[in-house]
């Protein structure tokens, strides 16, 4: 059988300053997607590193009274350090400055050239030094740049440049024929419609307004432009063009890339500059470019280049590496954008980690030193419950598997919370105490082998998300890594052994006092203002905008974008269970099925439904909503209704649509 690799990348990012929690995001998702295909048995080559040269870079060195390098040295170095922090388990660190890369842009310059690719003329246009993006006048906005809304200078000098309209044709062609070559697909409709279809326009690789940047071999007044010294680092850090046959070697093994992770506003240069300059080399384009949504935070008071961000060391430092994983991969749902709030992040700490996981580990490990000496006992008599439960097991790590595969990294996480959950009602339902009380061993003992053995599947498939919390329940539950903890382990129940000896430890994730840390991050939140953002590759502000509907009563219509309209998530949901909210009127809780996950939500319809009339009732659920409390009562979500005067009618959903499909 031939080996199996994978190739992953993210963007190389600009060192200008330290990185911020979007750079993280980006960053961990990589590192899961890379885990997650070790695991499977890949030959993994995980690649991330920085993009050090352009005109931006040497200004912000010359403020800085250093040379360039010198100035960059320092932010890569804390660059790394971070890394190191978060668990990323990259393969290579790319850096352009390196001779590797240095050399290769060169040949790929000079060959470009000598094939006709690149020829000299004079650039005369709009220039934004933070973005490094040239604009026609018809593209500023206001006269400003488009993306950013800095100012930008008008620049004459003597250039390359490259023909890009020679593969436009057939770029449009390539995608047609790989429909995932860019996800999500509205990504691939906005290069089509913007960009590609208008016709493009020569693109501007080469500079001699600066000198931080690779020299034209040929022609040393002139240093390579960014895009092609930049984007070329995917094959040089592989050794494309080398002289080494190892390095050679490598190159046929892993290109072409299986994934380009990065954030939506660069998806432009990966989706048309890269591929053109790719086919101008013969060489195969990358499988797919996956462009994520931006991280928002939730004061954007601030212009559009200005904002308030977080240092993800500051999140480590209070939570752990793992925790900030956990967060950045359950909290947004992958191709939107994301929000960022203290008050989200207790939520998931608290309810998913502590009251959850962390709980059930830790009352597992109680029970099983109170009534059986720490010895995981034999399961001897399973009934219907260990059966069901054995099989949503099952079930939770092929979802796992089919959410991973589609980028669903949300998903994912929910369908392992499934686990969690089910083990901790199924304590509940069967009360070990209980059982132990009346002298029930051999129940109790089925009970415990089943419960920790929920936890063993549960600490396997977690492993691409949180890596250390995994050897942690190990080192809890008496388990070695080896057998017990290989990612197809975790679709067999029962191969936990009895009589492993379980130590019980401090709680993996103890409780937060969430009001004392909630003014803890708005502090620090509020010292950080001022950070610029743009040009991260992750995070953007949002302005806030407190918009008043009164379309009603003056018949005016207040118009959204498509995009923010895609940003709400509807999907079909099943009512299994209703009761009414105590000492609350009009409310009543709702248990939700959506085929792969529970949900509770609480909805102010007491007043016209009982909660009998609504047991089956397949509703639309606003899934993305953030989680509120209501009188105390945890609500994940919205379901819809439309109302008119005293009249309210839940918005419901008729035929055989499974549970949990999008509603378009």
């Amino acid at each position: 059988m031939s080996e199996r690799t994978f190739y992953i990348t993210t963007p190389i990012y600009y060192p200008n300053d330290k990185l911020h929690i979007g750079h993280a995001y980006t960053t961990t998702i990589a590192d899961t997607l890379a885990r997650y295909k070790r695991l499977q048995g890949y030959a993994v080559w995980y690649l991330t590193g920085t993009d050090e040269h352009g005109q931006k870079l040497q200004r912000k060195a010359e403020e800085a009274g250093k040379d360039p390098q010198t100035y960059i040295d320092g932010i890569v170095g804390w660059i790394q350090a971070l890394w190191g922090r978060l668990d990323i388990s990259y393969d290579d660190f790319i850096r352009t400055t390196e001779p590797r890369h240095k050399t290769m842009v060169q040949k790929i310059f000079a060959r470009l050239v000598e094939q006709g690719d690149i020829y000299l003329g004079e650039y005369e246009g709009w220039y934004c030094t933070p973005c490094e993006s040239f604009w026609t006048e018809r593209q500023l906005k206001d006269g400003f740049c488009p993306d950013c809304g800095r100012p930008v200078e008008l620049v004459r000098e003597p250039s390359y440049f490259f023909r890009m309209g020679k593969y436009a044709d057939r770029l449009v062609a390539y995608y047609e024929e790989h429909p995932d070559f860019i996800l999500p697909e509205s990504r691939k409709h906005e290069m089509l419609n913007n960009f590609l279809r208008p016709g493009l326009e020569d693109l501007c690789v080469s500079r001699t307004s600066f000198s931080w940047g690779i020299p034209v071999a040929d022609d040393p007044l002139h240093v390579v432009y960014v895009w092609l010294d930049a984007l070329t680092n995917y094959v040089s850090a592989l050794g494309y063009l080398s002289d080494d046959p190892a390095l050679q070697q490598r190159f046929a093994r892993f290109w072409p890339a299986n994934v380009h992770v990065m954030a939506k506003e660069i998806a432009r240069f990966h989706t048309i500059y890269w591929p053109i300059f790719l086919m101008a080399l013969d060489l195969p384009l990358p499988k797919q470019v996956v462009a994520h949504g931006w991280l928002l935070m939730k004061d954007g008071k601030m212009s559009k280049s200005k904002g308030n961000v977080i240092d993800p060391n500051i999140l480590i430092d209070r939570y752990g590496s793992d925790a900030l994983r956990y967060f950045l991969m359950r909290e947004i749902p992958f191709g939107q954008d994301g929000v960022f709030t203290p008050e989200a992040l207790m939520e998931r700490l608290n309810f998913d980690l502590a009251n959850d996981l962390g709980n059930l580990l830790h009352r597992s490990l109680s029970m099983l030193g109170q009534f059986c000496d720490g010895v995981i006992p034999e399961s001897r008599q399973p009934t219907s419950l260990e059966t069901e439960f054995a099989q949503l097991a099952y079930e939770s790590a092929l979802q796992v598997e089919d959410a991973l595969d589609r980028y669903d990294f949300a998903g994912a996480l929910s369908a392992v919370w499934n686990i969690v959950r089910r083990g901790n009602r199924y304590i509940d339902e069967t009360a070990p105490w209980a059982l132990a009380k009346k002298g029930d061993t051999e129940r109790l003992g089925t009970v415990l082998y089943t419960t920790f053995e929920g936890l063993r599947i549960v600490s396997v498939l977690l492993q691409p998300f949180m890596p250390k919390t995994s050897p942690k329940m190990w080192d809890q539950m008496g388990i070695e890594a080896g057998e017990l903890t290989t990612w197809e382990s975790a679709k067999v129940f029962g191969k936990l052994s009895s009589g492993t000896l379980c130590k019980k430890g401090d709680p993996i994730f103890p409780r937060l006092d969430v009001k004392e840390e909630i003014e803890a991050l708005d502090r620090i939140m509020e010292e950080q203002k001022g950070y610029e953002t743009k040009e991260s590759m992750g995070v953007q502000e949002q302005a806030v905008v407190k918009p008043v509907d009164n379309s009603e009563e003056t018949g005016v219509v207040h118009f959204i974008q498509i995009d923010d309209f895609a940003k709400v998530d509807l999907r079909v949901a099943q009512v299994v269970h209703a009761e009414a909210v105590p000492k609350a009127d009009k409310l009543l809780k709702l248990q939700l099925d959506l085929g792969t996950e529970q949900r509770q939500v609480v909805s102010g319809i007491a007043k016209h439904y009982a909660p009998e009339q609504l047991i089956g009732q397949k509703v639309i659920l606003v899934a993305n909503l953030k989680p509120v409390k209501l009188r105390g009562v945890a609500s994940d979500g919205m379901i819809l209704a439309a109302s008119s005067g005293d009249q309210l009618v839940l918005a419901t959903v008729s035929g055989e649509i499974p549970l949990g499909a999008k509603v378009k």
